[in-house]
Parts: structure tokens; C-alpha cells; sequence
């Protein structure tokens, strides 16, 4: 295929993009470059020959360009942690950015786009499995003008071949984002914020990125929503002890009560919000201790062939082991 993929200097974007271009398909790489390991991931991207573009989902001149040379786009690019901004900022990248680059693929004649979504669409669920027709239920501005987009790749209907896919929690060598949890492991002592029983449905990298590929070149995968996660569920307590197994530690874990936190970050979003400051913290950062996430994926095996292989345990013996070569233990 002649690839597209935005968002490719980000974790899962990244890791497309070298998995695709292994595979000998053509890759054209889109994304920004705010940090030191988007810079890093540009980086390794160019040395694998792979062309890597910067710029915005604005820029239509610069989306027909690129799209014009491409018959599959996957789209993961959005705006995620920036808790600094509010719903004005998020939904020009997530909504207007997602409808200016269909707008592009569908003027180049692109034949198949697959857009990553994310399980935020579902709020906090509590009881029960999930599917791919669960009612969404979005607590965030991220969640909402995800779910917004998802509508906006919809409605193009027939003419364009998409693919919703959404993304549960993903981890990995090469994510920026789990590492706090894996120091926080590192030094022993873990506060459990709340029971510790709410559960997790992770997706190690290579499993979802072969997820993406397969929702790209399958037949059956287009028009659908489709809901990629990992191997294992795991309640809070246990995916930590995973952890603590990957880094060689002996855990000891300091229950504490969900209430007080909660409420301080809801005074920090409130305080820093009219500053522009981003909150030191914020209730998405409690969505680890709070939320809970288990998936049926007889939709994915079914349409795509998606068996994810990688045990969580494994798979955080493999981030463990990249963190440490990164200096970031």
C-alpha cells in the first residue's frame, strides 16, 4: 500500500509506520514536533527511509498534497493530554482536523481510511462487557470530540471506504506515557488510589499495530467500528504487581481513599483553567484507579482475524527492558 498516517511521530503512529514500511509498503510519515521524543521518533523514522512531514490538520494545502499520494490514511493524530485547553481547542484538531483530511482523501480518490478512536468514547464503565454497539458514554472533552469524530468519518457513508477502529489503554518499548507508573514501581512504594479492583483491558504495541493493518487491507472491516485491545484483563492491584514482577521489585502498596483526590483535581481544573495553565492535577489522572474497561473482541477475530498474543506480563518485561535502555529507570 502507499500509506499515509498522521499523528506519526506519536507512540502508536511511530510504530505503524515501521511496521508498515518493514513490511515494504510505502510510508509517508505526518506529525508533529513539540518534544524530545517525537524529535527521537522523526529520527528513527528518516533512518528507515520512511519520508516524515510536520504540520497541522489545518493545513489544506499540505493534506491534499499528501493525500494525493496516498490510497490508505490511517489517521491517529489528536489532541490527548493537553489539560491546559478546553473544548474550542479540542475539537478544531479532533473534529475540524479529522473532517479537513477527509475532505483531502476524498478529492484524491484515497480507497481506504482508517481512523483511530479510543475507548474514552465510553466514559466509565462499570458492570459487564463492552462491545462495538455499547452506548458511548464520553466524561471528557477529549472522549467527546473523539466520539464527534467518529461521527464525521461516518457520515461520509459510501464515499469513502473507512474503518473506525477503537484503541484501548496501549503500552509498550517506545511509550512516553506508562513510564511514571513504572518509576512510581520503581521505588517500592505504590499509593492505590481508591480499591484497586477496577480493571484494565491493555493492548501491547505490536499487537495493536497489527490490528491497524488488518483493518486497512480487510474487506470486511469496512463501514464498521471495531474495538482493538490486548491479551489480558487485569483489576489495578494485579497490573501493578505485573510491573513490580517486570522490574525484579518486591511492591508494597499505600491504600488511599478516592474522595480527597478527586476533589483536589477538580479544584485544580477549575483554578488554573481561566490561566491557561495546565493543571498540575486533573481528573484523568485518576481514570487508572477509576475507570473500568473489558472487551468483548469476537467483532475483531471475526472480521479482521485479530488474535492479540502478547501476555501483559511479557509485554512489561519488554517496556521495562526499553525504559532501562533509555535511562528512563
Amino acid at each position: 500500500m502507499d500509506a499515509l498516517i498522521t499523528g506519526a511521530t506519536g507512540f502508536i503512529g511511530s510504530r505503524l509506520a515501521e511496521r508498515l514500511a518493514n513490511a515494504g509498503h510505502n510510508v509517508i510519515a505526518f506529525g508533529a514536533e513539540h518534544t524530545p521524543l517525537e524529535a527521537a521518533r522523526r529520527r528513527g523514522l528518516e533512518a528507515l527511509g520512511i519520508r516524515v512531514e510536520t504540520g497541522k490538520l489545518d493545513d489544506l494545502p499540505l493534506l491534499r498534497r499528501l493525500a494525493e499520494s496516498a490510497d490508505t490514511v490511517f489517521h491517529l493524530a489528536a489532541a490527548q493530554h493537553e489539560s491546559n485547553f478546553g473544548i474550542d481547542y479540542f475539537r478544531a484538531v479532533n473534529v475540524c482536523g479529522t473532517r479537513n483530511l477527509l475532505d483531502a482523501c476524498e478529492e484524491a480518490g484515497v480507497e481506504r481510511f482508517v481512523y483511530g478512536s479510543t475507548i474514552g468514547v465510553y466514559g466509565s464503565a462499570r458492570n459487564g462487557h463492552l462491545d462495538e454497539s455499547s452506548a458511548p458514554r464520553p466524561e471528557n472533552v477529549y472522549g467527546l470530540t473523539k466520539l464527534e469524530a467518529e461521527r464525521a468519518v461516518a457520515a461520509r457513508g459510501d464515499r469513502l471506504k473507512w474503518t473506525i477502529v477503537r484503541i484501548s489503554e496501549t503500552y509498550g518499548p517506545g511509550d512516553g506515557r506508562l513510564v511514571k507508573l513504572f518509576r512510581l514501581v520503581d521505588t517500592g512504594v505504590v499509593p492505590i488510589i481508591g480499591s484497586g479492583t477496577n480493571e484494565h483491558h491493555p493492548v501491547y504495541i505490536d499487537d495493536l499495530v497489527a490490528g491497524l493493518e488488518l483493518a486497512a487491507g480487510m474487506p470486511e472491516a469496512v463501514g464498521e467500528t471495531i474495538v482493538l485491545a490486548g491479551k489480558d484483563v487485569l483489576p489495578t492491584r494485579e497490573l501493578i504487581e505485573r510491573v513490580a514482577d517486570a522490574l525484579g521489585k518486591r511492591l508494597r502498596s499505600v491504600k488511599l481513599p478516592l474522595g480527597p483526590f478527586l476533589l483536589a483535581a477538580v479544584m485544580c481544573e477549575t483554578g488554573c483553567r481561566p490561566f491557561g495553565v495546565s493543571p498540575p492535577w486533573h481528573r484523568r489522572r485518576l481514570d487508572f484507579f477509576v475507570k473500568r474497561f473489558v472487551f468483548s473482541m469476537e467483532k475483531a477475530e471475526r472480521l479482521l482475524g485479530y488474535r492479540p498474543c502478547v501476555s501483559f506480563g511479557d509485554g512489561a518485561r519488554e517496556t521495562a527492558a526499553w525504559y532501562r535502555s533509555k535511562g528512563y529507570l
